[in-house]
């Protein structure tokens, strides 16, 4: 019975009673919090987008109707799209629309923006997640096994292995090593398909070229935990009692160990949502990754700011649900905050 306790998650903190006297759950405090932190960031990052956009030299509408287009259709376009209201009047009302769902229209395709990031979103959303549950189902076994067999400075050779591979592997940039696999497996071997994503085997490049860095870093992170972990006095309690060694690493120590390591697995999972950027233009996937790349060679700003924001918006979005996860798994965390 002790032994299980020992292992339990903290018991929730008790209501803080500020000095106003009004009692707020840590709960709430925490909620409030997070839910602040998110409105500030998404205000933050639509505000980027919109400057960053306004910023760029070149005429945007120019640029989507060629250099030949009489300049009575450029500032009749302009004139229609808001272009030449002042800058405020402008931003005021980009708010409108974003609060409507209004995303605007493509300068060059003449379609809906929404139309086009709905269309192009499940392929970029899709690509990542697969990469994030390969790369953790990949990390979390390897971790835990090279926790296990070097804990107290045994196999030196296997953990110089271990941390040297991880190492290289966790540098290397995406798309350097999927035009790696892509020449490996693609061309000289002719074993998978190298672009688009018409089958299940083309995801099979893309998915590790994003796996692969992330998996061997998060491995690292769950070995050094795990290590940590092991020497605590309820693993030590666990092992005097004599209990099973699968028990003792799988049912005491590896909960523990993840607790550590769920931080890191949000981070790794906003930058692959990131990565995407780059891995879709090297396998020619059909996701936001190429439409932004293309809309800004085209100069279609609508485009790239709607895809910018959607791309920021998924990182800060994941990053808040691993606050919320980590939050449940350690009520602690609350508290440290405060």
């Amino acid at each position: 019975m002790a032994l299980a306790n020992s292992v339990a998650p903290p018991a929730p903190p008790a209501p803080v009673r500020p000095a106003r006297g009004v009692t707020v759950h840590p709960w709430l405090r925490f909620g409030v919090r997070r839910l602040g932190r998110l409105v500030v960031s998404l205000w933050v990052l639509v505000t980027a987008s919109f400057l960053m956009i306004h910023l760029i030299p070149g005429d945007p509408v120019r640029a989507a109707l060629g250099p030949t287009a009489p300049p009575a259709l450029v500032a009749a376009k302009r004139a229609e799209i808001g272009l030449d209201d002042p800058l405020l009047v402008q931003y005021w009302h980009y708010l409108q629309h974003l609060f409507t769902g209004d995303l605007g229209t493509s300068l060059t395709s003449q379609l809906p923006v929404s139309e086009i990031v709905s269309q192009r979103l499940p392929a970029t959303l899709a690509l990542a997640l697969l990469a994030f549950l390969v790369a953790v189902l990949v990390a979390v076994p390897l971790g835990v096994a090279m926790g296990v067999l070097t804990r107290r400075g045994h196999g030196r050779r296997t953990e110089l292995v271990f941390t040297s591979s991880s190492v290289f592997l966790g540098i290397v940039p995406d798309f350097l090593l999927g035009v790696l696999l892509v020449y490996v497996f693609g061309v000289n071997l002719g074993w998978l398909p190298v672009a688009g994503n018409d089958s299940p085997s083309a995801y099979v490049l893309p998915v590790l070229s994003l796996a692969i860095g992330p998996a061997a870093i998060l491995a690292r992170i769950v070995r050094i935990e795990m290590v940590m972990v092991l020497e605590a006095d309820f693993v030590r309690t666990a092992r005097a009692k004599r209990l099973p060694k699968r028990r003792v690493y799988l049912g005491h120590a590896l909960p523990n160990a993840l607790t550590a390591s769920l931080t890191l697995g949000g981070l790794i999972l906003g930058a692959m949502v990131a990565s995407t950027v780059l891995v879709e233009n090297v396998f020619a996937w059909p996701g936001l990754g190429s439409t932004i790349v293309s809309s800004i060679l085209n100069k279609d700003y609508q485009v790239v700011q709607a895809v910018v924001i959607v791309y920021g918006a998924s990182v800060l979005l994941v990053n808040t649900l691993v606050d919320v996860a980590l939050a449940l798994l350690d009520p602690r965390s609350m508290i440290r905050e405060d």
